[in-house]
């Protein structure tokens, strides 16, 4: 006896009229449907299934908001990092599903606009989507915001074309303010030197050594344990990256690519401010006692746990205001390095590999850009020399070569 088709696989059989029908079940709701060709239902029944595998619902009219939510669950989470996910969802959930309970929009100072959550995914337009983004800037939110939700629903939308949910993806045809590039302006020498002071004696002295000396990135440096150092070889092993995963804990994943991957050398300063922390660590282990969590990260919490992003700018945040410093990311002081290096003669190439840029040309875009003040005392020292060289006597000897030269020129 022929096993029973499973509910989600369908099934196709003709009718006594000679039309097809094709049937298909999922979450206790059965679909049907109907065309004059078998192929036509089975065309259907595909399309059905991978509506399921998707996590969408089949049959009716699928909103906006549906289909991100199954997209969120289903094709993102499973598939980017969870910094990458908890991104995407909070731009579905604050603006473009607009999920986030009233409440929260007051608190968190969000504009009060609906978002698409109910709007037809087939009858999301050009036209419909334009006007959206057009209410968000009005009501005070910045061309950056609403360019990477575009960003975020063209990503979503591309799904749903190859999904054959939609014809085409009306996302990648709206018109959006050209965003401003921000602008780069790294802690100078002194600037750095004035950083380093402030965090003397501060727990946490190591990591912005050490951030700004090798361009280590944040969650690369909360990544870091004591078996990546290598004090002997003065070395230190970048192999992961710290991040939070959603509604868990922090884990360490892989690093953000696999020349991101890499092994530096230790400035003495690092070494030094290293050993520091290896005793000041081991002080804390003593004061915490039963409350400490042994967990081999270099730089942690009072009783060993991993610190994550949001603790590390915290505390950075308190140097630069400490010391009187303009705002910056901690993720700035890459550029910060770069421009030190750049400053002593190191090749763009290998300040490349220091920082585990992927790309080369990442590195060559951050130091045209640090280095256009250098740039411009070229051209000072240039002009300075022109003017020199104009306010330089003439030279008789010259003069009457030239004159003979033109004297010549002229009787032939």
């Amino acid at each position: 006896m022929a096993k029973r088709r499973a509910n989600r696989e369908g099934s196709v059989y003709q009718l006594t009229d000679g039309r097809w029908r094709a049937a298909i079940s999922s979450e206790g709701r059965r679909v049907v449907f109907t065309a004059h060709t078998q192929g036509e239902v089975v065309d259907e029944l595909t399309k059905a299934r991978e509506k399921i595998r998707q996590g969408l619902p089949i049959g009716g009219k699928q909103t906006v908001g549906q289909f991100l939510a199954a997209w969120l669950e289903h094709t993102v989470k499973p598939s980017v990092w969870p910094k990458t996910y908890r991104s995407y969802e909070q731009m579905v959930r604050n603006h473009l599903a607009k999920t986030a309970p009233p409440a929260e929009w007051q608190e968190r100072g969000l504009d009060s606009l609906p978002g698409l959550k109910d709007v037809p995914l087939s009858k999301l337009t050009k036209q419909r989507l334009q006007k959206f983004f057009a209410d968000k800037l009005t009501a005070g939110n910045s061309p950056a915001l609403c360019n990477y939700l575009r960003v975020v629903l063209r990503i979503a939308l591309h799904e749903a074309v190859s999904g054959e949910l939609i014809g085409r993806n009306v996302a990648a045809l709206v018109k959006l303010p050209k965003v401003e590039t921000r602008e780069i302006t790294p802690f100078t020498l002194q600037e750095s030197a004035r950083l380093l002071k402030a965090a003397m004696s501060h727990r946490l002295e190591a990591l912005f050594t050490v951030g700004l000396a090798m361009g280590i990135r944040s969650g690369e440096c909360s990544a870091l344990r004591w078996c990546d150092v290598d004090f002997d070889a003065g070395k230190v092993h970048v192999r992961h990256t710290l991040q939070r995963i959603v509604g868990g804990p922090l884990t360490l994943m892989p690093t953000k690519s696999k020349k991101s991957s890499r092994t530096l050398d230790l400035p003495d300063s690092c070494i030094t401010a290293l050993r520091a922390h290896q005793v000041r660590q081991e002080q804390e282990r003593q004061i915490a006692g039963r409350r400490w969590r042994e967990t081999d990260h270099l730089f942690t919490t009072s009783i060993g746990t991993p610190i994550d992003d949001r603790k590390i700018l915290k505390e950075f945040n308190s140097l630069t205001t400490a010391a009187k410093l303009p705002k910056q990311r901690f993720h700035d002081l890459r550029h910060a390095c770069t421009s030190l290096l750049a400053a002593q003669g190191v090749p763009v190439k290998l300040i490349s590999e220091i920082l585990g840029h992927s790309d080369i040309r990442l590195t060559q875009n951050i130091y045209n850009h640090v280095y256009s003040e250098d740039k411009r005392g070229a051209a000072d020292k240039m002009s300075a020399l022109l003017t020199t060289l104009r306010d330089t006597p003439e030279n008789p000897t010259a003069t009457r070569i030239g004159f003979g030269q033109a004297k010549l020129t002229a009787s032939h």
